[in-house]
């Protein structure tokens, strides 16, 4: 077969999405004879596309070097204007910044040239924004889609819509970033965008939607990215990511076991970073059920892809009586994590585990961060979120009769949303409220309604606290307390080993005895066991 045979069937495999048949076909072409300056620009896409990102940059040089070869120098600056962006998201500034001041200067005598200058400000949108110049950053992405718009060209317009709406999200201008994402889309699905640049749109609305917990908004671009990644078997950039994102929809609409199949079969040496994000659902997924021993392989492995366990390993540690482990673990994360989308489920978890530790003052604050977030973020998932939050920092402090009303706005919520765990869990707090105000007969039907969304999904562990009274009247702390007396423990042995007070411990067993109905610590160990708390 000749060198042109060669060409001809990589073209006719890129065509048909066929990537690896179009990588291998155009590599053995190159080997053979040098290709155009445009078949080592699809040479590359194919790359990215397979998730080879070092094959992807060489090819990108290679692109660089035959444009300037042929006398191309627009095509040169936007080669080497990927090349900047790849490096640049990929943190790798000096590079990246290496690259764009190459372009700029090939650009300087092209200045008419729209599409230059249109990914020229695209590629600058990144390192302002690494230097924290929102503003600026967002300027030049709208830059970019306006000189997209001027020379017509769809994958720069696609691109840099997508850009700013991502950034003014991160500004916190939520109804602007939506607006500019929705608008990247309508690019995307009407108007002929390259697959590379559908995939990073896909990729990066759906990002966004999640940032924001616009749910709605993230399962309809999730099952159209699904559809596009089916259609290409032979993709591997994108399905990672599409995996994970459609097994957080089917965890949180409550199909678990789905969840578990849209996980199977991750490839870690493809994807690291998504192979980490899909162990650490599976973790979650398995605290869930209380398989505690799978749970914490899967957060292990996924610290060690490069993802942090958080707040699913705090809370695993909760779960398990560790709650000074827990509480040490999500102080740290809220010392360390930025960023609204990413603060909103620690800051969740870091109520239920400040409370077991009798940190009111922190617990109270977690709820605030929360509350302030869900007026700034529009979503009334965030706002479910603080809600449910606030009901169960009242119980937690001693105020069940003022949980009623923010679980009952959190359930309006989980019921229109589909989101039948959370459900469960309001319906919990709502029953707590109602017995605390004398209403056994409605705190008795929103239990067993809870019982049964709980026994449908296979909680096994919230099934075991409203199994157990006692695990409902006795707090974390006193649960603690009552694990180290049966091991018999004394009052000062205990306060050493939970650094508390000989008074708090004191207080604790007195609770611990009147709640159980018992006038001993040998009684206490021996119902404790019984009801199988310790």
């Amino acid at each position: 077969m000749s060198s042109d045979d060669v060409v001809v069937r990589a073209r006719a495999a890129y065509a048909a999405r066929r990537w690896r048949t179009a990588f291998d076909s155009f590599r053995a072409a190159e080997d053979r004879a040098p290709l155009d300056p445009a078949d080592v620009g699809r040479l590359a896409v194919c790359a990215y596309l397979l998730f080879r990102l070092g094959d992807y940059l060489a090819a990108r040089e290679l692109a660089y070097q035959r444009h300037l070869q042929h006398g191309d120098a627009p095509a040169a600056v936007i080669s080497a204007c990927w090349i900047a962006v790849q490096h640049l998201h990929d943190g790798e500034a000096a590079r990246g910044s290496g690259w764009l001041r190459r372009a700029e200067r090939l650009a300087a005598e092209h200045e008419g040239n729209e599409r230059v200058r249109g990914y020229l400000e695209l590629a600058r949108s990144f390192p302002a924004a690494g230097a924290g110049d929102l503003d600026g950053a967002t300027r030049s992405a709208l830059d970019a889609a306006r000189a997209a718009h001027r020379c017509t060209d769809a994958d720069l317009a696609a691109l840099a819509l997508h850009r700013a709406g991502l950034l003014e999200l991160e500004a916190g201008h939520v109804e602007r970033g939506r607006a500019l994402l929705d608008e990247a889309m309508v690019v995307v699905t009407a108007e002929g965008v390259s697959p590379m640049a559908t995939g990073i749109v896909y990729c990066g609305v759906i990002s966004g939607c999640w940032s924001i917990y616009d749910i709605d908004r993230a399962h309809e671009w999730t099952d159209a990215l699904a559809g596009w990644c089916a259609a290409q078997p032979e993709l591997a950039c994108f399905a990672g990511e599409c995996q994970v994102r459609r097994a957080e929809l089917r965890q949180l609409h409550g199909d678990w076991a789905a969840a578990d199949a849209a996980l199977a079969g991750m490839e870690e040496d493809v994807d690291r970073l998504w192979a980490g994000f899909a162990v650490y659902v599976r973790g979650d997924l398995e605290r869930l059920r209380g398989r505690w021993a799978e749970a914490e392989r899967s957060f292990a492995a996924a610290a060690r892809l490069g993802v942090e366990p958080q707040p699913g390993l705090a809370l695993l540690r909760l779960a398990r009586g560790s709650t000074q482990a827990a509480a040490a673990m999500v102080r740290r994360s809220l010392a360390e994590v930025s960023g609204a989308g990413r603060r909103v489920p620690v800051l969740a978890g870091a109520v239920e585990v400040l409370l077991a530790v009798e940190d009111h003052g922190g617990a109270s604050a977690a709820v605030g961060e929360l509350e302030e977030l869900a007026a700034r973020q529009d979503s009334e998932v965030v706002t479910a979120v603080a809600a449910q939050a606030r009901a169960r920092l009242a119980v937690g402090t001693g105020h069940p009769e003022h949980a009623g009303e923010p679980a009952r706005a959190a359930l309006t919520t989980w019921l229109r949303v589909g989101v039948p765990y959370e459900e469960g869990r309001a319906r919990v707090l709502v029953a707590t409220a109602c017995r605390a105000l004398g209403d056994d007969e409605s705190a008795d039907r929103e239990q067993r309604t809870a019982q049964e969304i709980f026994s449908r999904l296979g909680a096994r562990p919230d099934l075991d606290a409203l199994d157990h009274p006692a695990r409902q009247m006795l707090s974390p702390r006193e649960l603690e307390v009552l694990r180290l007396v049966a091991t018999g423990a004394t009052n000062r042995a205990i306060a050493a080993e939970l650094t508390l007070s000989e008074r708090t411990v004191d207080r604790h067993v007195s609770n611990i005895l009147a709640k159980l109905g018992v006038t001993s610590r040998a009684a206490a160990t021996a119902r404790g066991a019984s009801w199988q708390l310790l």
